[in-house]
């Protein structure tokens, strides 16, 4: 079994994309030849490896309870399975890994990198797959060994260039219709010309 080596070496918001997402620049090594190679990647979020402030400690309360358990509810959050075809390489080769991103609040990784202010995200790549090399009589295949990973941590402000890329410096939140049919109603009633100013008044203006 080949003793590959991965290291994530950057990252960057993509440019030009319908949908925002985050490129992680990636090096691979093998010292055999490689024909082929068939790349899965789980990319998960370690947020037990950063400390928090205090308005980050009171915005992820609803992600892991009160800032006294974290030693329990602390834990590893799965952002994106991945996969992707390699060609041939012998020695390093480079490879980009683009991780889609969304603002749905529904999805625990969205809601997570949100809530913070600044610093680096502690993130995770688990690699498997399968490996295609040429043989006598053909080919032989093996597996990406399972212990295959590499630890990044990415400035938090490449997600909030991914965001502004495709979303300027909107939101988005999703609610039901129900939800939004009383919330237009409430919009035509109070006289708000926009929805930042319906929320305004229904929030208080900030200070």
């Amino acid at each position: 079994m080949s003793a590959l080596t991965f290291a994530v070496t950057g990252a960057h918001a993509k440019r030009n994309a319908a949908a925002p997402a985050i490129v992680f620049d990636t090096q691979v090594t093998a010292p055999e030849p490689i024909e082929a190679m068939v790349l899965r990647a789980q990319i998960r979020i370690e947020p037990q490896w950063r400390e928090y402030d205090g308005a980050e400690k009171t915005l992820l309360v609803d992600l892991f309870d009160t800032p006294d358990r974290w030693g329990t509810t602390l834990h590893t959050l799965s952002w994106a399975d991945i996969s992707l075809t390699i060609p041939a390489f012998y020695g390093d080769t480079h490879l980009e890994i683009a991780v889609p991103c969304t603002y749905d609040f529904d999805a625990v990784a969205t809601r997570y990198l949100n809530a913070l202010g600044s610093g680096e995200i502690p993130v995770r790549f688990l690699f498997s797959g399968a490996i295609f090399r040429n043989a006598p009589a053909g080919f032989s295949t093996e597996r990406v060994p399972w212990s295959s990973e590499a630890a990044y941590r990415m400035p938090l402000q490449v997600w909030h260039e991914a965001m502004r890329a495709c979303y300027g410096d909107d939101a988005l939140i999703r609610v039901t219709r129900e939800t939004l049919n009383r919330l237009q109603h409430y919009r035509a009633l109070s006289g708000a010309t926009s929805w930042d100013q319906l929320f305004d008044r229904l929030l208080g203006a900030p200070t």
